[in-house]
């Protein structure tokens, strides 16, 4: 059996206390994880990838030292204090994935990750920052490896140019010549003398006999190292035609890794370089480990280009192939929310380090900046530049680099995610992450006026003519719904949202509430309401969002709140 499938990690939870039970609850659900009893903890240990302690770290501290053993195979260790304010990661931060899941379990119980490790106190891109980003493994002597890229020494070696965040070493794209002080090399193939990070590029093709030994499938998947150099551990999937769906052979050879099968009048339309006439007519296609890589790495890829590094290797009554997803550029859409830290989504911190180049309004780039890893490359520019700063971020992407685009709200709400995804093409990868977009940030300081149907229109005749505007609004007015304004008046634009308020009235009654919220989130908030018939367009400006009640939104207690029309209500 070839075992390298990656899984889910397999984590315990300990407390002994009320509190510390209830917090371990909590998280349990999210982790996949459940709470045991501390007297199952040597047993458990040996099997865990990770152990959450709701409990002093002191305590933790004299429960796992007698049970480590070797760093680079003992569980992290995660350490959570009884008030929940502190998410430690104790040990294995790096090897045992307890940096991160400190993160995680931070996340979900509101508690500060306490992380010490020397890359992440520093923010700079270590080894396993490398593998996370590429959900990688790590061969070699990682510690070195962290240490040389601490120290600037390292030389990373990427020569499959995968899009990488920023690291401290020197970076070129081709394999060393001469033996550097510490040698970091991105590839699926086998090298020897280095540290290796090894992301999940390939896919497998298999074809074999009815009834094949699980033995001969293994010993045929072993020669792709063997002869080929290529690293099983490299493998994000394997493939082959339909009718080897239930091939218990190839499925005890590949476990726990799942089989993709396609029909064969699929794989028969992909070329191959080594057909075969016996082959198509036992199963109607000409190949089936070839075409099966090809097709699945496509299928997998997304749009990324795909080749076929490992051609038909021929065992005892089985066929393999390996089929490699080329790296694209990477670009990150990342909506920032309305400006306050705590209403960013953490995702948004993630992709933020995960960028080498990060893209924006110049104000923007400035709320992040401290989140960036050192030797990100910043292109910040000034309004009315959106089109360009799209542009530019795709341009980059196209080049091979990780490209974070930010922009405020949710990129895609009136925002940068549309001008950008107008000019990517299928060789960038694209990631999106969403953002409290302003009419969510203005409806939590108003109350619930979006409790029913509602409707977004900006009032920016920039890029729509204001006659297209005109009737939406009255479109909007005649439906009764809830109606969110972005771009509501400026300077040069200071009669729309008077002319707009005024189709309203013409379909509202005087008294339907109107609300508005400037700098949502940010220093300078300002919250207000008022009957429709009253509302001055004059106190709102570009920073404002204005939300235009139903006939049916009323004042509760001085919140806007539009029924959502349950029948218990």
């Amino acid at each position: 059996m070839v075992d390298h499938a990656r899984r889910s990690p397999r984590i315990a939870l300990f407390a002994v206390t009320e509190a510390g039970r209830r917090a371990a609850a909590e998280v349990a659900p999210a982790l996949g994880a459940h709470v045991h009893p501390l007297d199952e903890l040597p047993d458990l240990w040996p099997r865990l990838d990770a152990a959450v302690f709701f409990l002093a770290t002191g305590a933790t501290v004299r429960l796992v030292a007698p049970l480590l053993e070797d760093k680079r195979a003992d569980p992290g260790v995660v350490c959570v204090d009884e008030a929940r304010r502190f998410a430690v990661a104790l040990a294995g931060g790096h090897e045992g994935g307890a940096n991160a899941l400190a993160e995680r379990v931070g996340a979900l119980l509101g508690a500060q990750p306490v992380i010490t490790t020397a890359s992440d106190a520093t923010a700079t891109t270590g080894v396993h920052d490398l593998a996370v980003a590429l959900d990688a493994v790590v061969d070699g002597d990682a510690a070195a490896a962290g240490r040389a890229l601490l120290d600037g020494t390292a030389v990373v070696e990427n020569p499959l140019a995968f899009p990488l965040p920023p690291t401290p070493g020197r970076q070129q794209n081709h394999l060393a010549d001469v033996r550097e002080p510490h040698r970091v090399v991105v590839t699926d193939r086998l090298v020897g003398g280095v540290t290796r990070v090894v992301p999940p590029t390939l896919v497998v093709g298999i074809g074999a006999a009815r009834g094949v030994p699980a033995a001969a499938v293994s010993a045929a998947l072993r020669r792709i190292e063997t002869e080929h150099g290529v690293d099983l551990r490299a493998v994000r999937a394997y493939a082959s035609v339909d009718l080897k769906a239930d091939e218990a052979g190839i499925l005890a050879a590949i476990a726990p890794a799942e089989l993709r099968t396609y029909p064969a009048e699929v794989l028969a339309e992909v070329a191959v370089p080594n057909p075969s006439e016996v082959v198509r007519a036992e199963v109607g296609t000409a190949s089936v480990a070839e075409a099966a890589a090809l097709h699945a790495a496509a299928e997998l890829g997304g749009g990324a280009p795909v080749e076929l590094v490992v051609e038909k290797i021929k065992g005892a009554n089985v066929t393999v192939a390996a089929a490699r997803i080329r790296p694209r550029g990477r670009l990150a859409i990342v909506g920032l929310g309305p400006g306050a830290a705590d209403l960013r989504v953490p995702r948004a911190g993630t992709e933020l380090r995960r960028a080498s180049v990060v893209v924006g309004l110049d104000q923007y780039v400035e709320q992040i900046r401290h989140l960036l890893r050192p030797g990100t490359e910043v292109h910040a520019s000034g309004l009315g530049d959106e089109e360009q700063r799209a542009a530019d971020a795709v341009a980059l992407a196209a080049k091979g680099r990780a490209v974070a685009l930010i922009g405020s709200g949710d990129a895609g709400v009136y925002a940068m995610a549309s001008p950008a995804l107008q000019q990517a093409g299928a060789d960038i990868e694209v990631v999106g992450v969403p953002g409290v977009t302003a009419a969510l940030a203005a409806a939590a300081l108003l109350g619930a006026p979006l409790g029913h149907d509602h409707v977004l229109i900006s009032l920016s005749d920039l890029h729509t003519p204001w006659p297209v505007i005109e009737r939406r609004v009255a479109a909007a007015a005649d439906a009764d719904l809830v109606t969110c304004f972005y771009n509501p008046r400026s300077r040069d634009r200071h009669w729309q949202l008077g002319a707009a308020l005024d189709a309203f009235r013409a379909h509202r009654p005087p008294t339907t509430p109107v609300g508005a919220v400037r700098q949502a989130g940010r220093p300078g908030q300002r919250v207000w309401t008022a009957p429709l018939v009253e509302f001055d367009a004059a106190e709102v400006d570009m920073l404002t969002t204005v939300v235009v009640g139903s006939s049916a939104t009323r004042m509760v207690a001085g919140r806007m709140v539009t029924p959502r029309g349950y029948r218990w209500s």
